[in-house]
């Protein structure tokens, strides 16, 4: 089966000539994108009651851009104004790059890991002495408290923002000759929508282990899998598998 169009379960990437940008362009094929998920804000009142008070931690650990929005978010709402002394603990370069639309990256304790989770470690130990607080979704990989009880630190988790699967009943009736996932809130959001789904000849792509397990408990056929050492994205995933079933 030929591959014409395609499905992002996520917004559409705002720079240029981003690698989508690239592989519609090489392999002729329609690419959109439909965030399968939302996020929604917790206020303020609601932190509270989680007994969250901002002036009792030294550390933030930062585990994507959204983390970074409803931490500055929560802290104006409650006119809390962090210090320069607050230290800052990005899970990715992306992430500490993102931090620099609040405050002044060169003037800022900011402290990077790799890209997985648990290559933050050896900073979390460096600095064990900090009281970290974690500011998430509802919707957090076990592995993270996992890690973080694991190591001797005090820590704390808060709830400032929540993943909501977004309404899809527009798309019922549209066909699209593969399906591109990068979380299980994607997998449920799909199954929530549409829960007479019959995948039949649509091809399935998945980004990441949790991705993968949550397609296959789901009963789906996973066609397209990404990182491999082969294909590290999800572009260079699709663009292998196209390139292989057009040729056909």
């Amino acid at each position: 089966m030929k591959v014409k169009t395609i499905l992002v379960s996520q917004p559409e990437p705002k720079m240029e000539n981003s690698p989508y940008s690239k592989l519609i362009d090489k392999e002729k094929v329609k690419v959109d994108f439909r965030p399968f998920i939302h996020v929604e804000s917790v206020d303020a009142k609601d932190v509270r009651q989680q007994k969250i008070d901002l002036n009792n931690y030294t550390a933030i650990i930062l585990t994507s851009r959204n983390a970074v929005d409803h931490f500055f978010r929560i802290a104006e709402e409650m006119r809390f104004k962090v210090p320069d002394s607050m230290k800052y603990f990005c899970q990715s370069e992306a992430v500490a790059y993102y931090l620099q639309k609040y405050v002044v990256y060169r003037k800022r304790k900011i402290y990077v890991g790799k890209r997985n989770f648990i290559e933050m470690v050896p900073l979390f130990k460096k600095y064990k002495g900090e009281k970290f607080l974690l500011p998430s979704s509802d919707a957090l990989k076990p592995i993270v408290p996992e890690i973080l009880d694991g190591i001797d630190i005090e820590w704390k988790r808060a709830v400032f923002y929540k993943t909501v699967i977004s309404d899809l009943s527009d798309l019922r009736d549209v066909y699209y000759d593969i399906l591109v996932f990068f979380s299980p809130s994607g997998i449920e959001s799909l199954l929530q929508n549409f829960p007479d789904f019959e995948q039949k000849d649509t091809r399935i792509a998945v980004f990441g282990n949790s991705t993968i397990d949550a397609a296959t408990t789901a009963g789906l056929r996973i066609d397209i899998k990404a990182p491999t050492p082969e294909t590290p994205s999800m572009t260079m995933a699709l663009q292998k598998y196209i390139h292989t079933a057009n040729k056909k």
